[in-house]
């Protein structure tokens, strides 16, 4: 096992930075992928968020272009593909805070950015650039870039980017790199749609590695969840649970619907919030994730699809404020708290209809989650119990009922 980023035979310029990041050791995904992307091998894993993926691929793909430096000014040989503007900033200032101690030139070419701003871009040396495919296919067709040169191609978040319906562009920007001696992809699954929907020859005899959250990692993480009576119940939860226990919070719902009725409920009470929803117009989408970030608000409403790619600082809880539509959503959630060593808190305030999915996160995590009360909101009505049905008790009722039916027609 990899104690130590020294025992990588990194650079020492790189090693000199990621001292002065304040990492100490490699997370499981990185000390399993790391190694076999030096090797010059195809990788293929799964890593959930906040497990240190992104330096899992940055760190190969720094390495490479410091041991076979360019011999004249060019165009980018590294290209790393994700789903969303937010994440390619966030790569990308990742990386470049990684290659702090080096002469490499990270660029980034994403939607919601003025054409003069790439133009100039496109004009200079560029060694790494992250971007989200379906602004590189423009300047692609338009042959403003130049595919020939990418030496390496990372996805990062590939499960979502199929989500988001960017599969096709993919494959066809993976047909334009094809001169590429390696390839990265980066989901947070690999069941389902995680890697099956693109073209198998995207990869090459990868090195499959899936890094599940430690233990360690997840208990940094305390869960637990509230039953609420009905929707003035859960609100008054909410409230109380922002106001008095939660430093900074995302809350999450499952529409936009829903997310407009809490943010009225929530100015009504003078609580001030953000939020951040599908299909909102990018300038409004920056504006509320920075005012988040910096301080000003101190609760950030989010559906799942705007929460998409976002890596914010210093969250103390998630808030299931509904539950998600599956287990693995959940996960992907509370993975927004607890970052970079930090503890973090988890909390879902459940109705009796969700009680069911809290029993179904906890096979999927592995462990309980416990139920918690507010001494003066303690829900009046007892927990229900959803017990298993019997198939073959089912079964066998079915086919008395049958065989009943017919007796009766033969009388």
């Amino acid at each position: 096992m990899i104690r130590n980023f020294a025992e990588l035979e990194l650079d020492p310029n790189l090693l000199l930075a990621i001292e002065e990041m304040g990492y100490d050791r490699p997370t499981q995904i990185q000390a399993e992928a790391i190694p076999q992307a030096l090797a010059g091998r195809d990788v293929l894993a799964s890593a959930p968020t906040g497990t240190g993926k992104t330096a899992a691929f940055v760190l190969p793909a720094l390495q490479f272009l410091q041991d076979f430096p360019r011999r004249k000014p060019g165009p980018a040989r590294v290209l790393i593909l994700t789903p969303t503007r937010e994440l390619a900033m966030q790569v990308a200032d990742q990386a470049r805070a990684l290659a702090k101690h080096t002469k490499l030139n990270i660029f980034t070419i994403t939607g919601g950015v003025q054409y003069q701003e790439h133009a100039d871009i496109l004009a200079k040396t560029q060694d790494i650039v992250v971007a989200t495919p379906g602004r590189l296919m423009e300047y692609i067709e338009s042959e403003r870039f130049d595919c020939r040169a990418i030496e390496s191609l990372i996805l990062d978040e590939a499960d979502r980017m199929l989500d988001m319906g960017f599969g096709p562009t993919v494959d066809r920007l993976s047909s334009e790199c094809r001169w590429r001696k390696q390839t990265m992809l980066f989901s947070a699954t690999l069941e389902g749609k995680g890697v099956e929907g693109f073209t198998a020859d995207l990869l090459k005899d990868p090195a499959q590695i899936e890094a599940e959250p430690s233990r360690r990692e997840r208990k940094k993480i305390a869960q637990w969840y509230h039953r609420a009576d009905n929707m003035e119940h859960k609100l008054e939860l909410l409230k109380k649970i922002i106001t008095e226990q939660a430093e900074r919070s995302i809350v999450f719902l499952k529409t936009r619907e829903r997310l407009g009725e809490l943010r009225a409920e929530l100015e009504r009470a003078q609580i001030p919030c953000a939020w951040i929803q599908g299909e909102m117009p990018q300038d409004r989408r920056n504006n509320a994730i920075s005012r988040f970030r910096d301080g000003t608000v101190n609760v950030l409403l989010a559906t799942d699809v705007a929460a998409r790619g976002i890596d914010l600082p210093d969250v103390s809880h998630v808030i299931n404020y509904d539950m998600p539509r599956g287990a693995d959503v959940y996960l992907h959630r509370i993975g927004r708290t607890a970052r970079a060593g930090k503890k973090g808190n988890a909390v879902s305030i459940v109705e009796a209809h969700d009680q069911p999915m809290i029993k179904r996160v906890e096979r999927y995590i592995g462990e309980e989650i416990k139920e918690r009360f507010i001494k003066e909101l303690r829900p009046k009505h007892k927990k229900p119990v959803f017990k298993k049905k019997n198939k073959k008790k089912e079964d066998k009722k079915k086919v008395a009922a049958k065989s009943k039916k017919k007796v009766a027609k033969k009388k």
